[in-house]
């Protein structure tokens, strides 16, 4: 009766394979502080500290 039943949480599934792939790409040269993945990570730090920084002041 259910054609697409086979097909349920593919989607999920390529999402993960996907985000496991970009993660390697980024990964590779991980030892070093100036891999993209460092530069990516400390980039999404500064901008939540700015953020909530920016949450704290009174309006």
């Amino acid at each position: 009766m259910r054609a697409g039943g086979a097909a349920r949480g593919q989607a999920s599934l390529e999402y993960v394979v996907v985000c496991l792939a970009l993660a390697l790409a980024l990964g590779i040269g991980l030892w070093n502080d100036q891999s993209v993945l460092w530069q990516l990570l400390d980039a999404l730090r500064v901008a939540y500290q700015r953020f909530a920084y920016a949450l704290s002041l009174p309006t």
